[in-house]
């Protein structure tokens, strides 16, 4: 079977999100998978699907910056992201790929280990969505399910500004801000830092995409998209412009505080997991959840599940074992696939929030 592999090169930075999303949602059942590259012509933010911007970044400094802040159909984190990194985006007809996230990483990240590998990297696949050199991050990844596609997401490192991403992102104090860029420093690493000579992308583009036929067993081939495709990415570029899908957690949080009244108070919790951050807001009363807002860098499909999730706890009762049993029927019913992320994670979260830490 071909692989439709479409080059975009360097594009503005609401298109490189949009790329993607508009090819995903174009894809129909029977279609050939399609991979897409792309580099951001300008530096911007990437925020994940279930984040809140206020929570994560700093927004006064990416203004002051001229750094776009744009919302993602992917979980995971904030991110800065400019024209060092090279974007790729496999899209699959879902009944073509294993059904859970977890099963989707080792394979779709495999061709990229190769590359690395191949280029002098000793890169490696760190479970769950990770791929790392002697202890660093060299690249995450994220999947999704737009449509009727399944996306798995990923990029190659030639550089990365940690300066910057240190700036984006919302901190307690200025030496906390220091300690993140150390941090950074410290735990990532980009080809620049590896290599002493750096490959061109036209040769990590090559040596990718002989990787990736080997692995799929798919013959890839260079083409240029669909006047269908174009047109689902330009639509793609207005929905991913408008403020109301940029900022939509923070309408729900503000849509929870004005049920506040006597006896009732908005209180909220971070529990981090092997699967990421996971934020909470909480509205309860007498020991009851009368409202619930899920939040945080983890992956969730589908898209919705968080919020789906959250409403079906309406009146689930504080109390951690009988709300981690409902919590993981209503996993289960709802079929949402959150890697690295148990009920319980979610229990202990609500109920940190709650002011019980079980």
């Amino acid at each position: 079977m071909r692989l439709r592999v479409i080059d975009f090169g360097f594009v503005p930075a609401i298109r490189s999100q949009a790329i993607y999303h508009g090819v995903a949602r174009a894809l129909k059942r029977d279609d050939e998978p399609v991979l897409t590259l792309v580099n951001p012509l300008s530096p911007y933010v990437c925020v994940g699907v279930h984040q809140e911007i206020d929570k994560e970044v700093d927004e006064v400094f990416c203004k002051q910056a001229g750094l776009p802040v744009i919302r993602r159909h992917v979980g995971g984190g904030a991110v800065y992201l400019d024209e060092n990194q090279m974007f790729f985006h496999f899209m699959f007809p879902r009944e073509m790929v294993p059904q859970y996230a977890v099963n989707l990483y080792p394979k779709f990240i495999e061709p990229a280990v190769r590359t690395y590998r191949e280029l002098g990297v000793n890169a490696e696949y760190r479970p769950v969505n990770d791929i790392q050199v002697a202890g660093r991050k060299i690249g995450g990844t994220g999947a999704a399910s737009i449509g009727v596609t399944t996306v798995m997401v990923g990029s190659f490192m030639f550089d990365f500004d940690t300066a910057t991403m240190a700036q984006c992102l919302k901190v307690p104090s200025e030496k906390f801000r220091d300690k993140l860029r150390q941090t950074l420093d410290d735990y990532m690493s980009t080809m620049t830092r590896e290599l002493d000579v750096l490959p061109t992308r036209e040769e990590v583009r090559e040596k990718f995409l002989k990787h990736v036929g080997d692995v799929f067993g798919l013959t890839p081939e260079l083409v240029d998209p669909t006047p269908a495709e174009l047109a689902a990415i330009e639509a793609e570029e207005k929905a991913l412009s408008d403020p109301a899908w940029t900022y939509r957690k923070g309408r729900k949080l503000t849509d929870m505080g004005v049920k506040i009244s006597e006896g009732r108070q908005l209180t909220e919790s971070m529990h981090k997991v092997a699967g990421g951050l996971i934020r909470t807001h909480l509205l309860a009363h007498d020991g009851v959840i009368e409202n619930l807002m899920i939040s945080g860098d983890f992956t969730c499909l589908p898209e919705d599940g968080v919020d789906r999730l959250a409403a079906a706890l309406t009146g689930a009762k504080l109390e951690e074992a009988p709300l981690t049993d409902t919590i993981t029927t209503q996993v289960k019913q709802l079929g949402l696939d959150m890697p690295g992320v148990e009920p319980a994670d979610i229990a202990a979260a609500i109920m940190l929030a709650a002011g019980q830490d079980g």
